[in-house]
């Protein structure tokens, strides 16, 4: 296991996306865990889904740092990582020790229709990150000791070899935002190499959980039944899905945070890791589980007729059959693996679902 280098104590931690579903739940979590910590967190509130949300999502962490045991500090700013006189401010005034990147334009099939946005955001908003670590060191400074930022299963593309290894090739991205998650990858390489920034990589499969984004296959369909409409199956049932628990991200992140990497064979600063379940679920076993769980929360009456809401259709362009995440290099060097059962974070899903939708 990697030793822990870095002392999140004290620390001035800059997360991006942070009105944003990991986002959210990561700034809390870190002023749960640890002392005098000051969350420099920004987003652009953009309307990609319901802004309400993400406001939510905002209140609950002042409600965190409100508690009298709580002693760190979280600080908004709305802003947008593609305007770089912005980042170059917070940098300069905020001085951030861990950047931990999650800001991004999310979803596959959005990407067909809104390239744009995924330029903008993911290549643009990344580089800006990028060049703003690079010049944390100039004049001596001590600068950023550890970069963290959020890949996605996406980059493995349409790959036959399960599980997906951070040791795979994956040269052929199905999706533009599979395509911008791998070049971020590679810049994170490139300036790591170049400028001696300690980075790691999160390769994320299938996050869900409480006040998850709305375009997330569990919350869509949750939706739809709820309106007594009918749900879409893609490929036929054929489809299997690694999804990890919200709350199993968010530790991962931390452990990872604490242990930047100490370099390669070459020198390099740089790793990747998956971070998923280990255990791709067919997704019209995952129907049936939600519905149950729905259900039990009563947020579907007891006699609902799941077959009657289904409809099985083939593939959309830019998805994948399967994702399936080898987490060995994850377990081995953080002694960390996502344990939550499906049934247990749908469930969870559910009864918060109950208390904010119904």
């Amino acid at each position: 296991m990697l030793r822990k280098n870095i002392d999140l104590n004290g620390k001035k931690i800059l997360v991006t996306g942070a009105a944003g579903f990991i986002g959210a739940n990561l700034s809390r979590e870190l002023l749960r865990r640890f002392e005098n910590v000051r969350i420099i967190g920004i987003d652009n509130l953009n309307d990609y889904y319901d802004v309400s949300l993400k406001e939510y999502r905002l209140e609950q962490i002042r409600q965190v740092q409100g508690d009298e045991s709580v002693s760190g500090e979280f600080i908004f700013l709305k802003g947008n990582l593609a305007d770089r006189d912005f980042i170059r401010k917070i940098f300069s005034g905020y001085e951030p020790e861990v950047v931990v990147n999650l800001a991004a334009q999310a979803g596959v099939r959005y990407s067909i229709t809104n390239p744009d946005a995924y330029i903008e955001a993911n290549i643009m908003g990344f580089y800006n990150v990028l060049e703003a670590c690079r010049h944390s060191y100039d004049e001596g400074k001590r600068g950023v000791e550890h970069l963290v930022y959020a890949s996605s299963s996406s980059v493995y593309g349409s790959n036959k070899k399960i599980p997906y290894s951070t040791e795979d090739k994956v040269d052929n991205p199905v999706s533009l935002y599979a395509a911008t998650k791998k070049s971020n990858e590679l810049f994170a390489h490139a300036y790591s190499k170049l400028y001696d920034i300690p980075s790691t990589g999160l390769r994320f499969f299938t996050v869900y959980g409480p006040a998850g984004r709305p375009d997330m296959a569990y919350f869509g369909f949750t939706d739809k039944l709820v309106k007594d409409e009918k749900i879409k199956i893609f490929n036929y049932g054929n489809c299997k899905r690694d999804f990890t628990y919200i709350d199993d991200i968010v530790k991962g992140i931390v452990e990872v945070m604490q242990r930047s990497p100490e370099g390669d064979e070459a020198g390099v600063r740089y790793k990747v890791y998956n971070i998923g379940n280990n255990q791709p679920e067919n997704l019209l076993d995952f129907v049936e589980i939600l519905q149950d769980e729905l259900k039990k929360a009563e947020v579907l009456p007891g006699d609902y007729d799941l077959e009657a809401h289904v409809e099985l259709v083939g593939m959309q362009p830019g998805d994948v059959e399967v994702t399936y995440a080898d987490v060995r290099e994850l377990e081995r060097d953080f002694g960390f693996k996502p344990a939550t059962s499906l049934r247990e974070g749908l469930g969870e899903f559910a009864r918060w679902y109950k208390e904010y939708e119904c």
